[in-house]
């Protein structure tokens, strides 16, 4: 079954020339490193670009504009983003007419570091500034002149009111990421996402709820709301608090949306009404991302976490107590600074209480800027490592443990395309957030179908349709 697509809509054109819509200038690419929030920034950029002509090319070689949208939470994404740059610069010298603009974490961080080192860079664009995107491209294109945009909210409490149109234009997909929240006002130790992201702002409910009627209406059956603490949105909205949970209520109720998930909630914000939500809201999954981030309360405290190892295994019990068979998957960092044998054992004991369906589990990286990255006892990075492989050899186990109950089962499954492997072999995730293989054939895309779990792996599950 195909997806329908969007008929009779006008792109928002954010230069104010239309004309622009008619013309094809070249081509773009846009490099996408980080979260589910630089994904759908990526996205908007390129709805940018084809708004003012520019066509999407096969790879960054052959367009004319390059974007990268970078990532700061660890340096790894970074070196990637500035090894990049290099072969771009040397592209760039055969080719002067090539754009190069940086954008994301990495550039509202670096951006002086990035002109230095990359100085044929045309701009840098910071994640609070993505509408003057087309602006700087024409002038790149123009003047050929350095720019830098890079500023951010500082209030806290700000709304968002200067958004552009996201839904108009965007491909139709059956599932698709929805942001709700922007920035963030915990300041854990060790996260620089406050300092690239901004303060905790929220969208107005009737922009996101016209961005889900639009997907709906383009055939999207899931809706994932994003927000750095999810659960936390709402505040300060001039239309007056509007609690995550309200919100989750109002998106369930636009026609066509079958399924929503969000990420990631923070679990101090993290109240009886949402708990209550997935088990009153059919179309809310009975799955949720939690980050835990270490198992004892004294590097809890080291991380500024705000609860504690009880607070948090009591919310996992209410979670299972009110929803029966819910998923719980969560974040883990090892060799936090300080991080000692004891609280170490800590953390695998509380994955062995807890028994989480899945994990990601990182070492430590120090982010230049936070007050962990400055302190003394910095983990060597064997012992880091050595305890990642530890931790990682822990989860897998118990997910596959817990994987295997499921056997006999029949689970719900939307269906999202085939194996990339196996193109006669279906593939797509049950409500609890599981990856399922089955056979089967493409004209079933689209689909929400029954099927029985003959195996659990690590992985997921194979099955065949019921």
């Amino acid at each position: 079954m195909s997806l329908p697509t969007i008929q009779g809509l006008t792109l928002l054109n954010p230069s104010n020339q239309p004309a622009r819509l008619r013309q094809k200038r070249g081509t773009y690419f846009v490099q996408t490193w980080g979260c589910q929030m630089n994904e759908e920034d990526s996205e908007q950029m390129g709805l940018y670009l084809e708004q003012m002509g520019f066509e999407k090319a096969q790879s960054l070689q052959e367009a004319q504009i390059v974007l990268l949208n970078t990532c700061s939470v660890r340096k790894k994404p970074e070196d990637k983003a500035f090894s990049m740059l290099g072969a771009l610069e040397r592209m760039k010298e055969k080719h002067p007419d090539k754009v190069i603009g940086v954008c994301g974490c990495m550039a509202q961080l670096r951006a002086k570091e990035i002109r230095q080192r990359a100085p044929l860079v045309d701009f840098v664009l910071g994640t609070g500034n993505l509408a003057e995107l087309p602006a700087l491209v024409d002038e790149a294109l123009t003047a050929g002149k350095f720019r830098s945009r890079i500023e951010l909210p500082e209030r806290k409490g700000s709304v968002v009111t200067d958004l552009p149109s996201r839904a108009v234009g965007r491909t139709p997909k059956l599932k698709a990421y929805v942001p709700i929240q922007y920035g963030c006002d915990k300041f854990c130790t060790f996260c620089i996402v406050p300092t690239t992201r901004g303060r905790e702002r929220s969208r107005p409910t009737e922009e996101i709820l016209a961005e889900v009627r639009e997907l709906a209406a383009g055939g999207t059956k899931e809706i994932t709301l994003l927000g750095q603490t999810v659960n936390s949105y709402g505040k300060n909205l001039a239309e007056g608090k509007v609690p995550f949970s309200e919100l989750l209520k109002l998106v369930a109720e636009v026609p066509g949306i079958e399924r929503i998930r969000y990420t990631s909630p923070y679990p101090r914000d993290f109240k009886a009404d949402v708990i209550q939500a997935h088990r009153d809201i059919p179309e809310v999954m009975e799955h949720v991302h939690m980050p835990l981030q270490a198992g004892s309360n004294s590097e809890l405290k080291r991380m500024r976490r705000l609860y504690t190892i009880e607070s948090f295994k009591e919310i996992v019990a209410e979670l299972r107590a009110t929803v029966p068979g819910i998923t719980i998957t969560t974040d883990i960092i090892v060799g936090f600074p300080d991080e000692t044998e004891e609280e170490f054992q800590a953390t695998l004991q509380a994955v062995r209480d807890i028994r989480f369906d899945g994990a990601f589990m990182f070492a430590y990286s120090p982010r230049p800027g936070t007050p962990a990255s400055d302190w003394e006892n910095q983990i060597p990075a064997n012992v880091k490592n050595s305890r990642l492989n530890e931790l990682i050899e822990l989860q897998n186990t118990i997910t596959e443990e817990i994987n295997q109950t499921y056997v006999g089962q029949e689970l719900e499954v939307l269906i999202e395309g085939t194996s990339n492997k196996n193109p006669d072999t279906l593939q797509g995730f049950t409500r609890e957030f599981k990856m399922v293989h089955f056979k089967g054939g493409a004209d079933r895309y689209g689909r929400i179908a029954k099927v029985k779990i003959n195996e659990g792996h690590r992985w997921g599950f194979r099955g065949e349709l019921v």
